[in-house]
């Protein structure tokens, strides 16, 4: 590959190079959010700010870990994980948000993946279709214990990923509708836990990388609920998942001290 760098060792789109970011990343998609994250690491630094990578490293457990944010969708997701890889990261954990699916999801939940269903097109340019998108066992284990501890209303399972946020929201107004309603039929009678858009491409590169990587979201509200009329309140604040996944990392670190991994 053209080294668009001169032999720097910088990563063209996130600007860092080994030595800047620990193994252990967190990745949201609004850059905005960084900074709150990197406020629960012990002694945080701003380390980078490129396109819509933004990146802080600090320290939890004892250990470098660092916040780098991915944009919306896959496209951007995948570049980050490559190049945070190249940087020497080999641990990945997804926090953004999500809208739910399934009735018992609700605004001001937690979502915990263990798998995505690949309706999106980054994946496909790593793995052929039949290739499945799944979560490392041991982040959404330290996820679901990191939920349990803190008293978070949380779900376990299934979401689906797609590229298009208002094909999602809006379906009946695409040239394509049959289709998007169709198939959004099916994966709420695959009780699939919600929708958002960068876990498939994150899981498959993970996956072709040989990487861990997992993902946890907040659930902003359930358009399903709200088309039976049922309750459903629409929340913002990220709070939630914040300190879910930085419990989960706690979590994730002091195992991998135990099984002598650090």
């Amino acid at each position: 590959m053209t080294d668009y760098m001169n032999g720097t060792g910088v990563q063209y789109h996130i600007h860092l190079k080994k030595g800047d970011v620990g193994r252990y990343v967190i990745l949201p998609g609004d850059p905005k959010r960084c900074k709150k994250i990197a406020s629960y690491f012990d002694d945080p630094e701003f380390v980078a700010d490129s396109r819509e990578y933004v990146t802080y490293s600090g320290y939890l457990e004892g250990e470098k870990v660092s916040v780098t944010s991915t944009g919306i969708g896959g496209p951007s997701a995948s570049i980050a994980i490559e190049e945070l890889h190249n940087c020497g990261a080999d641990t990945f954990i997804r926090m953004g948000t999500c809208g739910g699916i399934a009735l018992p999801v609700m605004g001001g939940d937690v979502v915990i993946a263990t798998g995505a269903i690949r309706n999106e097109g980054t994946s496909r340019e790593y793995a052929p279709i039949e290739f499945p998108a799944v979560a490392d066992f041991e982040i959404v284990q330290a996820l679901q214990q990191a939920a349990v501890q803190l008293k978070k209303r949380y779900h376990v399972g299934i979401v689906q990923c797609k590229d298009s946020f208002y094909g999602q929201h809006s379906p009946e107004t695409k040239p394509v509708s049959y289709e998007l309603q169709n198939k959004w039929e099916a994966w709420k009678r695959l009780n699939t836990l919600a929708s958002e858009m960068e876990s498939a491409a994150l899981f498959v590169v993970a996956s072709y990388l040989g990487v861990r990587c997992g993902s946890e979201f907040f659930v902003v509200g359930n358009q399903e609920r709200e088309a039976l009329g049922m309750d459903n309140p629409i929340l913002h604040d990220t709070e939630v998942a914040i300190e879910v996944v930085i419990q989960g990392l706690r979590n994730l670190i002091r195992t991998d001290r135990e099984n002598g991994r650090i």
